[in-house]
C-alpha cells in the first residue's frame, strides 16, 4: 500500500463559534531554577492562569498535542474517550448535568485564548477496506506553513497519520490503521507520535510500536528512508501489542543515554531552521541531534541527556524553540520532573528550568508537548489525568 492522497467525500464534524471578546490575562509566578552561573542571562515567563478561556458547555479531556500555526493561532488536539460520564453529563441522553460536552477532537484557540472552533472524529475521516482511519487515541498536532494540519495515533491500530485542512477537510494519510509491518515496511507505521512537513519532506517520528524515524516525499508521497538511533537502520524490536499507559511507567523500563537503539517511545521529530533535526528518545532520557542533507538523509551529530537519572515516565517527550531567527533557545519538556528546561541551542548548555510537578497553574501533570509562538511564548499540555494547556508568557531575556 503506497501513502494515499484523496479528497473527503464526508464533511468534517465542525463548531463554528461567534466572535468573544478576548479574555483578560491572570500572570502569576512559576517555579524556576536557576542551572547556570549567577548572571547569565535567559528567557524568563509567567504562567496566565485565565488562558485559555473554553466555551461554558465543553470541556478537554488528555491534551496530547499542541502546535502553533504561522497566523500563530494555537492548535490543540485532545482524547475526548478520557473523559468519563461524570465529566460530560450534558452530552448524556437525557442530561445528567448542567455541564459538559466534550470538544471536538482538533480544538483551535486564539493567541489571546478565544476559543474558534473545532473539528474531527470519524465522519472527517476516509474508510478503507471497510476501516475509518480516524484514529482511537490522538497523539502529537503540526500545522505547517500553509495552515495545514497533521496528527497522529498511539491507540489500539493507530497506525497513521493523517493531513487536514485548517477547516477540517481531509487531504491525504500516510500508514494505514490496523496495518502495522515493523521498523523495515517503507508504507505502513506503527503507532506514529509526531509528524513534521517542512522543506519538501514529511518526517513522522513512528514511535510506540515502531521504533524509528520515517520520511516521505511532501509532493509524491513517496517514501525517502527511515532512521534509527545513530542514523543507523532501525533494528530495535517492536512493541507486541497494543500500547497502554502502563507501559509508560513501567519499573523495568531503565533509561540509557548511551543506548546503541532507540527505546520503546520515540516521542518526537523536531526540525530547526537550519536543517537540523531533534529526536526526542524519550524512555533513554536523551534527545539526538541530527544533520537533514539535501537529499533528505539524515547524519547523527550528538545525543543531549536530560535529567538522565530519572525514572518513571522519564524524561524528553517535547522539543520548541525561541522565535528569532538563530533560534537561540531550545526548550524541553520533562514529563517525569513536570519541568521545562532551558538550553543555549548553539552549545547545549543547561540554563535553568520552569515549571514542577503539580496541578496548579504553571504546575504540570504528565507534561506532554510544546510549542511557541512568535512572541516567544510557550504552550504546553498534560495528559492521563492532568487534562490541560497552558500558557507561559514570555516576558524578557533576563
Amino acid at each position: 500500500m503506497r501513502p494515499f492522497l484523496a479528497v473527503a467525500l464526508l464533511l468534517p464534524l465542525t463548531a463554528a463559534v461567534p466572535p468573544q471578546p478576548a479574555p483578560e490575562s491572570a500572570l502569576a509566578p512559576l517555579a524556576f531554577e536557576q542551572v547556570a552561573p549567577a548572571g547569565t542571562k535567559m528567557p524568563r515567563f509567567k504562567v496566565d492562569a485565565a488562558w485559555p478561556a473554553m466555551p461554558d458547555d465543553l470541556l478537554l479531556g488528555q491534551v496530547s498535542g499542541v502546535a502553533v500555526g504561522p497566523d500563530d493561532s494555537v492548535w490543540v488536539v485532545h482524547r475526548p474517550h478520557s473523559l468519563t460520564n461524570t465529566d460530560t453529563g450534558l452530552a448524556q441522553d437525557p442530561p445528567i448535568a448542567a455541564c459538559c460536552k466534550p470538544a471536538p477532537p482538533v480544538v483551535r484557540f486564539a493567541k489571546d485564548g478565544r476559543y474558534i472552533g473545532g473539528w474531527g472524529g470519524a465522519a472527517s475521516a476516509p474508510t478503507v477496506d471497510g476501516v475509518n482511519q480516524w484514529p482511537a487515541s490522538l497523539h502529537g498536532v503540526f500545522v505547517d506553513k500553509a495552515g495545514a494540519v497533521w496528527f497522529g495515533g498511539n491507540g489500539k491500530g493507530d497506525h497513521v497519520v493523517l493531513n487536514y485542512s485548517a477547516d477540517g477537510q481531509y487531504i491525504r494519510r500516510f500508514g494505514q490503521r490496523d496495518k502495522t509491518g515493523g521498523n523495515d515496511a517503507t508504507d505502513l507505521l506503527g503507532n506514529p507520535s509526531d509528524v513534521n512537513h517542512s522543506d519538501g519532506m514529511v518526517l513522522v517520528s513512528d514511535g510506540y510500536v515502531n521504533r524509528r524515524v520515517i520520511g516521505f516525499d511532501a509532493q509524491s508521497n513517496a517514501y525517502k528512508g527511515r532512521w534509527g538511533a545513530y542514523a543507523r537502520p532501525p533494528i530495535a524490536p517492536t512493541r507486541q501489542g497494543a500500547f497502554d499507559q502502563s507501559h509508560a511507567v513501567d519499573p523495568s523500563k531503565q533509561a540509557n543515554p548511551q543506548a546503541q537503539t532507540f527505546a520503546d517511545i520515540v516521542h518526537c521529530v523536531v526540525p530547526t531552521r537550519d536543517s537540523h533535526v531533534y529526536v526526542c528518545d524519550r524512555n533513554n532520557n536523551r534527545a539526538q541531534l541530527f544533520k537533514r542533507e539535501k537529499d533528505g538523509r539524515l547524519t547523527f551529530i550528538r545525543d543531549l541527556a536530560i535529567a538522565p537519572e530519572t525514572g518513571g515516565t522519564h524524561t524528553v517527550t517535547d522539543i520548541a524553540f525561541s522565535p528569532d531567527p538563530d533560534q537561540t533557545y531550545l526548550y524541553v519538556a520533562d514529563m517525569m520532573n513536570g519541568r521545562i528546561w532551558i538550553l543555549l541551542r548553539k552549545t547545549h548548555e543547561v540554563l535553568g528550568a520552569i515549571g514542577r510537578v503539580g496541578r496548579q497553574a504553571g504546575q504540570f501533570t504528565w507534561l506532554h508537548s510544546i510549542d511557541t509562538d512568535s512572541d516567544g511564548n510557550i504552550y504546553a499540555t498534560e495528559v492521563n489525568t492532568g487534562r490541560r494547556v497552558q500558557k507561559l508568557v514570555f516576558t524578557g531575556i533576563q
